[in-house]
Order: C-alpha cells, then sequence, then structure tokens
C-alpha cells in the first residue's frame, strides 16, 4: 500500500526538516543519530549501536535470509585546521566540498557559531582547491575566534529546508537525510510477517570512504544489501552526462565507479516496481558511490545494489529533489524488504 499524501507531507514538516538541519559531518553524527533514536523509541525493533556510530534497527523475519539497508547520517563538511592572526578559520574538506559551491555561502558549527565561506583571491583560480578557502566567523584576531571555535571543530553548510514548485523540495545535506528519512517510513511499515531478517542500519562516515557500512556489514553478515542514498541528476546542464531525472522515479543502482550492482537484486527491485505501481529509473552513473560498495567487498562478499533519488546540485548547500521520487524510494523500499528471494 502507498503512504497518503497528506501522511507525506506531515512527515516532510515533522521530520525531514528537522535531519536536514541537524549539523553531522562524517564523524559527527550524534545530532543526527539522537534525532532517529527519538523516532525509533516507538517502534517495535531491536535497536542497538556499535563502536564507530553506526545506529542498528533489527527486525526478525519468519523465514531464513537476511538483509542490510543503510543510509548514512553524515554530511559533507568542513574542519578547522588552522586559527589565522587575523581570526579567519583554515579548514579541510570533511567529505568532497566544491570550492566554487562552497563560495560565499554560510555554514554552522555544531556549537551554533556561524561563518561564511571566503577565498583567498579569485575563487575562479581556486578551481576545486578547498585549501583556498576560509570561514569567517566574525572574529578579529585568532585569541577571539579561539573563544568560540577550536582545532578540529567541523561545520556544514546553513540554509533552511524551502519548497519549489511542481513538488520539487531544497534542502543542505539531502545527502543523505532523505534516505535516512526512507529507512525510517519503511521500517515503521515492518509488521513482523516480513519472510527476511531486516537489518535498518544508519550508517556513520560514507563521505570519507564508507566506512561505517564496511564495519556494520562485517559485524551483520548479510545475505543481501542495499544502499539508500542520493544520485546526481543529468537532466539540466551540469558538467555530468548520463540518463538521471528528477521526477522519473525511485532510481535502481545498476552501476558506478565503486561497484558493480548484482542483477538478481536489480531485477527484484524492478519486479516490485512493475507489480505495485511505484514510478522507477535505471542509474547508471560515471562517478560518485555509496556503501553499497563497502558492503560488496565485506566478508566473502555480499550481493549489493542500491535504492537512489535522483538530486540537482548534489555536495553543494542547496540541492534540490522531487517528493514524489521520495515517496517512491520509500515504497520501493517496502517492498524490497518484504520480497521472499529465492536460494
Amino acid at each position: 500500500m502507498k503512504l497518503d499524501r497528506n501522511q507525506i507531507e506531515a512527515d516532510f514538516r515533522a521530520l525531514i526538516g528537522p535531519l536536514c538541519d541537524a549539523v553531522g559531518p562524517s564523524g559527527f553524527e550524534d545530532e543526527v543519530a539522537d534525532l532517529l533514536r527519538k523516532e525509533l523509541s516507538d517502534c517495535d525493533v531491536k535497536l542497538s549501536d556499535d563502536v564507530m556510530g553506526n545506529l542498528i534497527a533489527y527486525k526478525k523475519g519468519t523465514k531464513k535470509g537476511s538483509i542490510l539497508i543503510a543510509a548514512h547520517m553524515d554530511e559533507i563538511g568542513f574542519m578547522v585546521k588552522k586559527i589565522e592572526a587575523d581570526g579567519r578559520l583554515k579548514v579541510c574538506n570533511m567529505g568532497w566540498n566544491w570550492a566554487g559551491s562552497a563560495y560565499n555561502e554560510r555554514v554552522e558549527f555544531q556549537n551554533g557559531v556561524n561563518g561564511v565561506v571566503g577565498c583567498e583571491g579569485w575563487i575562479e583560480d581556486a578551481k576545486s582547491d578547498v585549501g583556498k578557502l576560509f570561514i569567517d566567523i566574525g572574529a578579529t584576531s585568532a585569541e577571539d575566534a579561539a573563544k568560540h571555535v577550536k582545532l578540529g571543530d567541523v561545520c556544514g553548510y546553513f540554509g533552511p529546508w524551502i519548497d519549489l514548485q511542481n513538488d520539487r523540495v531544497s534542502s543542505r545535506s539531502l545527502d543523505d537525510r532523505i534516505g535516512c528519512y526512507q529507512l525510517l517510513e519503511a521500517l515503521k511499515e515492518n509488521d513482523g510477517t516480513y519472510p527476511n531478517d531486516v537489518y535498518y542500519v544508519f550508517t556513520v562516515q560514507e563521505e570519507v570512504g564508507c566506512r561505517g557500512s564496511k564495519v556494520t556489514a562485517a559485524r551483520i553478515q548479510p545475505d543481501f544489501g542495499f544502499a539508500v542514498d542520493i544520485t546526481p541528476a543529468h537532466d539540466y546542464p551540469c558538467d555530468l552526462q548520463g540518463s538521471n531525472t528528477v521526477d522519473g522515479g525511485i532510481g535502481i543502482k545498476i552501476c558506478d565507479p565503486s561497484v558493480v550492482c548484482d542483477p538478481d537484486l536489480a531485477a527484484a527491485m524492478e519486479e516490485c516496481c512493475e507489480r505495485d505501481g511505484i514510478k522507477y529509473q535505471r542509474e547508471v552513473i560515471d562517478k560518485g558511490g555509496t556503501d553499497a560498495s563497502s558492503m560488496n567487498l565485506s566478508n566473502w562478499g555480499v550481493k549489493v545494489s542500491g535504492i537512489v533519488t535522483v538530486v540537482r546540485y548534489p555536495h553543494a548547500q542547496c540541492s534540490v529533489a522531487s517528493k514524489k521520487d521520495i515517496e517512491a524510494g520509500v515504497d520501493l523500499m517496502k517492498a524490497i524488504s518484504a520480497y521472499e528471494f529465492k536460494d
């Protein structure tokens, strides 16, 4: 059964907004995890975490077989590596930031301190070198800056969730708070009658090398793994080429530079979409990757694929996605969680 549109809208307002507002660069996902724990407290699941901070919600199935479905909590951001004498903060990447898209944007530290990204010289000359950037928090000296921010502090982009035309939305950190929302909504629908044991995992440190999913896949040793993430759109003028389209339906991952997905899993998801009337598109990209890559190589190998939502302007302060595509992702996740795989 598809989710009610009015309920989707209510959940967007109540959950996705706060999830996107939470500051959680790689390795510092606590604020996001706390929001998810609160939502999960009323769910009939076994909840645990591990030493890295992965949040694991387990739901037992009725037959043999296990599925790991992972969405990452972390976002791209910056870490302070030096405080200059004049109070400017020199930073390094936490994940991949485009210097050009970061320039003149606002950022927020986990303690609530705000700043603006500047550049030493022409931003055109910086190209993709984040080392040319700095953050201005309004400090007048190193001593003044140190009252508010210290070395190793992290920040993410700052900006509100906004509604656009045609059921599209824009926000910071849609990568991958969309996936966290989808995973949570699908989890709520699991009534314990699914054939598979399902591990709904909210992972850490995806943006710096898919580290959290590597650990949790080794621990769980699932039969199948699905990464829930975003994927770049190709339907607007940009530097990427491909077939991904906003409003084209939920993406079924076929291949990216980090993983060649299992054809049987892709076929199973297509079967679910055709059966349930879920709009979908096959996804092939030649740049980027997801947690599917590390799950695929864990232990003696795991069959994997991905459920991906197409977004414009990825890894930037304000990405754009379709509510309809997000809703389709929830529906597909529910369907594949309940799918009875052949031995």
